[in-house]
């Protein structure tokens, strides 16, 4: 596809990688068969080879509008469209790149800004945990909807307390510690079985996801500086041999921060780093199942639960391009796994879509549980906190991190 730029963003950073993407681009239409906003609104606008559209238009000097602005709010950025683009079109990139232009030249109303703001700036803050906590202890008196957002409280377990010589730095994220922290601690007691230390940088918070994609890019890259930065002492020195990821979310994130910081002279090589170092948790499981089969086989007959329903989170599966290896080891493990029908279709939880798009996310989400419930599981599972929530408020089937699952089988 070609287009020409608008002076104002000929030479930027921008202006060149959306004109780099939009190159690539065949206006084919493959990416709309998957796209789950096209398939629920049937608007072409509402998919990404309409989407693309309306960026190009921008970047040649259209003046954009609030229904442009709709458009690609209304996009999940699941990434869906980049598995099935023959021409490798970096989809993701490039609505990044046209919702900071839109949002620059199209003024949200007051409501907007005021959500938008508490999301982007409650979700990262210190005082994220205390009210979750207090959440929590109201629980049952609130509201259905308000509820939803709140999961229970749950018991965490011990940290190990064993040394390895091999280590891995772990991100405890920003939401994950106070929601679930049973995630992380299955995780590191997991490792532990496998003979590695998992270590944490306390100075490391949010992967700057949240930031970003709710557009404030700037106040996003700041956090992802500030974890380079808690990262770096143990990266410098060689003491850890890979940055783990448990939630998929911020997985894609970390992976994608030498692109993101490419133009900071002060921390482009650094990010570059830190991205090649950064593996999701599912990418470990080849190397550790031998050592947990062999943990494993003392276990009791029985032992391990019944159908587990799997939803890879888009993050993992489009994001990563990381497809297969969950429910691959767990099956070499014992667990009966299995995947539901439309399995590469989102579930809606997608970040702060839910909130900003309840509807959509509501529809998203039953859909995808109709499909897993079909499998009749014991158990749903996921790898990503956001997805895990989501499917939770919509079900009595319990719906963990597929970690936790191996976990209790461990212990």
């Amino acid at each position: 596809m070609q287009t020409q730029l608008a002076p104002e963003f000929q030479g930027t950073p921008e202006g060149t990688e959306a004109e780099a993407i939009l190159r690539k681009c065949v206006h084919c239409g493959f990416c709309t068969a998957t796209c789950p906003t096209f398939q629920l609104l049937g608007d072409e606008l509402d998919g990404p080879r309409g989407r693309i559209y309306l960026i190009k238009q921008v970047l040649e000097g259209a003046q954009p509008t609030r229904s442009t602005q709709l458009h690609l709010d209304r996009c999940l950025t699941c990434r869906n469209c980049e598995s099935t683009c023959p021409s490798g079109v970096q989809y993701g990139h490039l609505v990044d790149i046209g919702r900071k232009i839109v949002d620059a030249k199209v003024p949200r109303p007051a409501g907007e800004r005021a959500v938008r703001w508490a999301l982007k700036e409650g979700l990262t803050s210190p005082l994220f945990g205390p009210a979750m906590k207090m959440g929590q202890a109201v629980r049952g008196l609130m509201p259905q909807a308000l509820r939803a957002k709140v999961p229970a409280r749950e018991d965490a377990g011990a940290l190990p307390t064993r040394q390895h010589a091999r280590k891995v730095l772990m991100l405890e994220g920003c939401v994950q510690p106070s929601m679930m922290p049973g995630i992380n601690t299955a995780t590191a007691r997991v490792l532990d079985a496998a003979g590695i230390q998992t270590v944490v940088a306390r100075e490391a918070g949010c992967c700057g996801a949240v930031k970003f994609h709710l557009n404030d890019q700037d106040g996003g890259l700041a956090q992802m500086r500030a974890n380079i930065d808690a990262w770096w002492p143990w990266v410098e020195k060689g003491e850890v041999e890979a940055i783990v990821m448990n939630a998929s979310g911020c997985g894609v994130t970390v992976k994608e921060y030498g692109h993101l910081l490419q133009h900071d002279a002060q921390y482009a090589d650094k990010a570059a780093r830190i991205s090649a170092l950064t593996r999701d948790l599912s990418e470990l499981l080849p190397d550790i199942t031998p050592r947990l089969q062999e943990r494993l086989r003392s276990k009791p007959q029985g032992a391990l639960p019944g159908v587990l329903a799997y939803h890879p989170p888009c993050t993992l599966q489009h994001g990563q391009q990381l497809r297969g290896t969950v429910e691959e080891h767990l099956r070499a493990l014992g667990f009966d796994v299995r995947l539901p029908q439309e399995s590469h279709l989102c579930c809606g939880s997608a970040g702060t879509y839910s909130v900003l798009q309840a509807a959509l996310s509501q529809q998203l989400r039953e859909r995808k549980l109709g499909h897993l419930g079909q499998l009749a599981p014991q158990v749903i599972i996921s790898a990503n906190i956001g997805c895990i929530t989501h499917l939770q408020s919509g079900t009595d089937t319990p719906v963990r991190h597929w970690i936790q699952v191996l976990d209790d089988a461990l212990a």
